[in-house]
């Protein structure tokens, strides 16, 4: 059984004619502000968003610590279309010996939501870990009560695995139950590279 070789110090670029993902940096604070300051309902399901000045920089600087300790690997996305930075994402959870990785943390301006990006995101994500790291699972997350990204999730071909009971936090520290889900490697090859990659879904 092959290895999954993943470098936390490597600048991985994912991209298309459409979408640029590009590792997130400190530099990048300027380029997210507008969505911490005006745009606060995005971060109303999760613990530990970046709604405000101060919490962006908590949420930037935490997400940098975590690829340098090799735990998790952020991105900051970039929409070639407009030449703006629409919002993040990031893999973690990368386990080399069961083959599979985790793709969370994701959010998106709300005027870019419902657009095509996310499912254009997902791909670029998707053929990464599967056809260029050789992982057979990716694993996703939500708030069982953010049915907006459930649905976008289930959207981009994954499957309803179950709910952690109580698992975390919502962003005024009540306890959430989380959904959890998946797209394997058969089904991706199968279905949905091909339908994201044409986008005819």
């Amino acid at each position: 059984m092959n290895e999954i070789k993943f470098d936390y110090k490597m600048d991985y670029i994912l991209e298309d004619e459409t979408l640029l993902l590009r590792p997130l940096k400190s530099d990048d604070f300027e380029y997210l502000l507008n969505f911490s300051i005006n745009e606060p309902e995005i971060w109303e399901f999760n613990i530990g968003g970046a709604n405000g000045r101060e919490n962006l920089l908590k949420y930037i600087n935490n997400a940098i610590n975590l690829r340098r300790s090799e735990k998790q690997y952020p991105f900051i996305i970039f929409d070639k279309r407009i030449n703006k930075y629409v919002g993040s994402t990031r893999f973690y959870n990368i386990d080399l010996e069961t083959k599979t990785i985790e793709v969370g943390y994701t959010w998106y301006g709300k005027k870019y939501q419902g657009t095509g990006i996310n499912k254009n995101c997902k791909y670029l994500m998707f053929d990464f870990a599967f056809d260029k790291l050789g992982v057979e699972r990716i694993g996703l997350g939500a708030n069982s009560k953010n049915t907006q990204s459930i649905n976008a999730m289930k959207g981009v071909g994954c499957t309803e695995e179950g709910i952690l009971r109580s698992r975390s936090f919502d962003q005024n520290g009540k306890r959430i139950d989380a959904i959890i889900l998946s797209i394997l490697k058969n089904e991706w090859d199968k279905i949905w590279k091909k339908k994201l990659k044409n986008k005819t879904i």
